[in-house]
């Protein structure tokens, strides 16, 4: 019997530009209706989106800002990124909330940004904007993915530095301070954060092969290259992509070209606890990066209409 916790978060999906919240309960599958619409305010372009938990407000950042709004539109409040960017491209601020939706963080790309400093990473007040602590990284990132620990309130991020790698943090809060560590590496690109939050996995930056570390300390307890699923690692890569099926189970994602150069992919499963591939499966799914293991077994995929779909293997 599968004990996997249920999704913790609500899922998010920018749909003709407005901010649509969902909850993949167990019983839900097919096409998912949204539980809550959020239209950004006027003119915003929004890169990165969060929605809370009791589905009252979304929070989103643009090129420019971190902004809070509600179910109607109403901007509860503003926190801009000073001094305004002139440059378009290659820099996407993100955010996250926290696991008990006080903080919304946010990743900064601010030295693409041209803003003359380093990246920042800061946690601001999900009820006010307020700044909480702020740190400065030492990348220079176009982009960031962050995940909230489960249980322990730490939060980790990739930073992706494009060809030059990535880097992946881990901070906590400790009231006004941000408690900084960087893990020893810049060519391992994190995934995904095991549902208990007692491991993650992350892939090669050179797409060689996948590993899963244990939490915190982030030791490799196994590393799967590409010969280990079968195929040729000087024809065939790793995607960035895929994540926790269940708690014991990870998908990963190769790809690579058939002799007539047509690009193709496949997932496959991997149990963790053994290390061992465990077999090819149809995700239902045109593009390697539209798949989002919720850790309960089930997983989504976009419709053409922008909204998720959920599936199990049931």
């Amino acid at each position: 019997m599968d004990h996997s916790p249920r999704p913790r978060q609500t899922v998010t999906r920018l749909v003709d530009g407005r901010i649509c919240a969902y909850e993949p309960t167990a019983d839900a599958t097919g096409v998912l209706a949204p539980a809550a619409v959020f239209p950004p305010s006027p003119a915003d372009d929004v890169a990165g989106r969060a929605v809370a938990s009791d589905l009252r407000h979304a929070y989103y950042t643009t090129l420019d800002a971190a902004v809070c709004v509600t179910a109607d539109g109403t901007e509860v409040w503003r926190s801009p990124f000073e001094p305004r960017s002139d440059r378009r491209h290659g820099h996407r601020p993100g955010c996250m909330l926290s696991s008990d939706q006080r903080v919304l963080w946010v990743y900064r790309p601010d030295a693409m940004a041209g803003r003359d400093r380093p990246d920042q990473w800061v946690a601001l007040d999900a009820g006010t904007g307020a700044v909480v602590a702020q740190a400065d990284l030492e990348t220079v990132g176009h982009g960031g993915l962050q995940l909230p620990h489960p249980a322990d309130g730490h939060v980790l991020l990739d930073v992706g530095e494009g060809q030059d790698g990535s880097v992946v943090y881990r901070a906590s809060l400790t009231g006004s301070r941000m408690d900084l560590v960087a893990y020893p590496w810049d060519d391992r690109c994190l995934i995904a954060l095991a549902p208990d939050g007692r491991q993650f996995m992350t892939i090669d930056h050179g797409q060689a092969d996948v590993a899963v570390h244990t939490y915190p300390d982030g030791a490799v307890r196994f590393t799967l290259p590409v010969d280990a699923f079968g195929h040729d690692p000087d024809e065939i890569f790793m995607e960035w992509s895929g994540g926790y099926l269940t708690q014991d189970t990870i998908v990963v994602t190769l790809a690579g070209e058939t002799e007539d150069e047509q690009e193709w992919f496949r997932h496959y499963r991997v149990d963790t606890l053994s290390g061992r591939v465990l077999a090819a499966f149809d995700a239902h799914t045109g593009n390697p990066y539209d798949i989002q293991p919720l850790g309960d077994g089930s997983w989504l995929t976009t419709d053409t209409s922008g909204h998720p779909v959920r599936w199990t293997d049931a």
